[in-house]
Order: structure tokens, then C-alpha cells, then sequence
């Protein structure tokens, strides 16, 4: 494809038209683009996760304490940060094809270098390299849907787009699990450099090129300051970076850790939980998806949805405080799952912005997001090895650390509750 079709996505509403002039796409073509996304970011999220199956195998290889094994985890995540505000801008200007294209391109180079690392340095670099990689594969798709698809098609495509991923966090549990006693972790790495090479393929063969939107960036440039001053970018930033980054924390790398030393799972049991847990978000996102348009209709707006879905992460949360070593795998996707409500925050920032502008307010919303992850991944883990040097045994240090976290977002959950913003998102 060479041009957006000129039609209708569902479930476009009778008689609408897209917005500015553009173009929306047919369903058949809307079901293409969204899966050569879909394929792309399966691998992003594999490659995202896959630290917490490899966590104990890379602990014990390179002799890694939880400060380590945070920042290895978390420089995934500085990397993918550090670029969401540049591809933003390169998003509205150049279009989602393009960009994803070439970021991949360091996505393999990463791979490939933690595959041959042989230091903690090393991993951490190519780590970082990873994240720089795959820091388009959620927010090109976005960019996308907000000028080819209708509101509520988006609400859904959003939510089926982190299923995608959710399934890619599975196969980064028992699948690698299983083939770690017969390749070793170092193929796993090439395995995943040629996977997102042909996920480039599909991409630059089935995701149209961009063509500039009316009043696009070269006709009205916009700071980022403009954005972040956006009201409900500022009211669902700070669940943003410790609900949802906090989760992701958890899910892709702490979730491991506390059933192993807390729990007392074997690693192949951890990798069962986390196995569990992923599938356990997969359905949540799916349901997410089919669930979204429906509960707009009914006036079941985001806000509403986050306002009274939220506590019951926190409620998950302090259960697993309190039960300690009695908390696992099930309690963990608990968690996760009442946390997953926050997600439907993120489309609803593209909406609140031009079609010209998504590219920038979206990645604005996903540096808090990603942010979070890096700073309460490692800080669980600074945490960790402070209150053990405050002479706490390690089950007491890892819950003191999950009651930090739940302290910061139950203050977040605060501020979102009570900031104004005059809409009704």
C-alpha cells in the first residue's frame, strides 16, 4: 500500500468523516496495519520481559545483587525514555513507517550485543541499546491510529495492541524457560535479532507511508512545553509514572525476583508464574479491547473507569505486603490486572490533541509511563539492598520496598482524583 484509503473503520459512526481531511481506513486494511504493528511489538515485549526469566541465570553467570539486577533491567526502559520526546517529533513529521523502520535497525544491533556481552557493563549498554530500539513500537502504531481509525476504534486498538504485547511477555517466560537447557540464553538473542527483522519486512510492506496532515508540524510548530501544559496530560501523569510504571516494574522484572526469594519458587516455578501472570494480562487486555466502545456508550468514561478500577490495585497490592511469603503468582497478576485501568489513559491523551500533534502527545504520555518503569524498577532495587543494610532480613526488605511504591501511588491516585481539567474523558 502505497496511500490511506479513502473509507471507514469500524465502528465508525453513520455519516462521520475524518477529521481535518484525512482519510480513515477501511476495516480490511485497518486489521492488516494493525497486525505488521501487532508483529513488531510481540518481539518489543518479548525482548522487553525477558530479563525476569533470565534473571536468575544471569545472576548467578555474572554475579548480579538487586541493585544490579534493577538497573539491568530498568537501563531497558532509560533507553526507551530517552528517546520517546525526539521520536515524537519525528513521528508527526516523518510518519509511523519510517521511524519504527529505522529504530528497529538498533533494536537488532542491540540484540546482538547482549549476546555477546561478557560483563555487567556490556549487558547493561546493550540493554540500553534495546530500549533506544524499540522505543517507537508502541507509540508509531498509536500515531497511526489516531489519524486512520474512528475514537472508539481506537480505545480498542490500544487495548488489542497491549494484548500483543502481553502475549510477547508470555512467550518470554515458559518458552524461554524451556529452551534455555538446550541453546542457552546467548541464541535466544539471535533468535530475537532475526524475528524483528522480518517483522521489519511486514512493516515496510503493509503499513502505508505517511502524507503530511493539515496543519500538521511544518504549519504550526508546537513546543513541548504547549504539550505538557495540556491539562489531562498533567492530571493522569503522575498515576501514569507510578501505577503503571510500577506494574510494569513488577511484571517485567520483580514479579520473578519475589517469587524466587520471597515465595520460595524454584526458577522453573517462577517462570510458571510469570507465565501465569502474562496470560492473566493478555485476557485482561483483550477484554480491555472488546469492553471499551461498549462502556463509552454507556457513558463509562476513562476517568470514571480509572477512578474506580484503580483501588483495587492498591487494595491487590497491600494484600501481597501483608501476606509476604504467602504471595504468589496469583496475587502478583491480581495486581497487574486491577493496575492494567491506567492503560486506558493513553489513548485518551491522543485524543485530547490534533491529529498533527498525536505523535508528540503520546510520547510525552509514554516518556512519564516508561519513566516510572526505570525509576521504580531500579528504585525497588536500591531499596532492596538499603533496607537490608539496615539489617532487614530479605523478605521484610522486599515488602518495606512494595510498601514505598504503594505509598507513591496511592498519592498519585490523589492528585488525579482531585485535579480538574474540564473534560470528561
Amino acid at each position: 500500500m502505497s496511500s490511506v484509503p479513502n473509507a471507514r473503520l469500524d465502528p465508525a459512526p453513520t455519516g462521520g468523516e475524518p477529521a481535518a481531511g484525512l482519510a480513515l481506513l477501511a476495516r480490511r486494511d485497518a486489521i492488516v496495519v494493525f497486525s505488521a504493528f501487532a508483529f513488531a511489538y510481540f518481539f518489543a515485549a518479548t525482548l522487553r520481559s525477558i530479563t525476569a526469566t533470565l534473571s536468575p541465570t544471569l545472576t548467578r553467570e555474572f554475579g548480579l545483587g538487586p541493585q544490579e539486577l534493577g538497573l539491568l533491567a530498568g537501563g531497558f526502559f532509560l533507553g526507551f525514555a530517552a528517546m520517546q520526546l525526539p521520536v515524537g517529533k519525528l513521528l508527526d513529521r516523518h510518519g509511523p513507517r519510517n521511524v519504527i523502520l529505522a529504530y528497529l535497525l538498533l533494536a537488532i544491533a542491540g540484540c546482538l550485543a547482549f549476546s555477546t556481552a561478557a560483563s555487567f557493563t556490556q549487558l547493561l549498554a546493550a540493554r540500553v541499546l534495546c530500549g533506544v530500539g524499540v522505543c517507537a513500537c508502541m507509540m508509531a502504531p498509536l500515531t497511526a491510529f489516531r489519524r486512520w481509525l474512528t475514537p472508539a476504534a481506537q480505545l480498542r486498538g490500544n487495548s488489542w495492541m497491549l494484548m500483543t504485547g502481553s502475549l510477547g511477555m508470555v512467550a518470554s517466560t515458559l518458552p524461554v524457560q524451556w529452551l534455555m537447557p538446550s541453546i542457552g540464553w546467548r541464541p535466544l538473542f539471535w533468535g530475537l535479532a532475526l524475528a524483528i527483522g522480518a517483522a521489519m519486512a511486514v512493516i515496510a510492506w503493509k503499513v502505508p507511508r505517511w502524507e503530511t496532515a493539515p496543519g500538521g508540524p511544518d504549519a504550526a510548530p508546537v513546543s513541548y512545553a504547549q504539550i505538557w501544559r495540556n491539562p489531562y496530560l498533567r492530571k493522569v501523569a503522575p498515576i501514569g509514572f507510578f501505577s503503571y510504571g510500577g506494574m510494569l516494574a513488577i511484571q517485567t522484572l520483580w514479579a520473578g525476583p519475589w517469587m524466587v526469594r520471597v515465595a520460595g519458587y524454584s526458577p522453573a516455578k517462577a517462570a510458571t508464574g510469570l507465565f501465569i501472570i502474562n496470560v492473566c494480562m493478555l485476557c485482561t487486555f483483550w477484554g480491555w479491547g472488546l469492553l471499551n466502545p461498549w462502556l463509552a456508550k454507556r457513558g463509562l468514561t476513562t476517568d470514571r473507569l480509572i477512578a474506580r478500577g484503580l483501588p483495587l490495585s492498591f487494595v491487590a497490592l497491600a494484600g501481597i505486603i501483608i501476606a509476604g511469603q504467602d504471595a504468589g503468582a496469583p496475587a502478583l497478576a491480581l495486581f497487574c490486572m486491577a493496575s492494567s485501568v491506567v492503560a486506558l489513559a493513553q489513548p485518551a491523551v491522543g485524543i485530547a490533541f490534533a491529529p498533527a500533534l498525536a505523535g508528540r502527545a503520546l510520547t510525552a504520555f509514554n516518556l512519564v509511563l516508561f519513566s516510572g518503569v526505570f525509576v521504580t524498577q531500579w528504585g525497588i532495587g536500591l531499596l532492596i539492598d538499603g533496607f537490608g543494610g539496615l539489617g532487614l532480613p530479605e523478605v521484610a526488605s522486599f515488602r518495606g520496598a512494595m510498601a514505598v511504591l504503594l505509598a507513591c501511588s496511592v498519592i498519585s491516585y490523589g492528585h488525579f482524583v482531585l485535579a480538574k481539567d474540564n473534560s470528561r474523558r
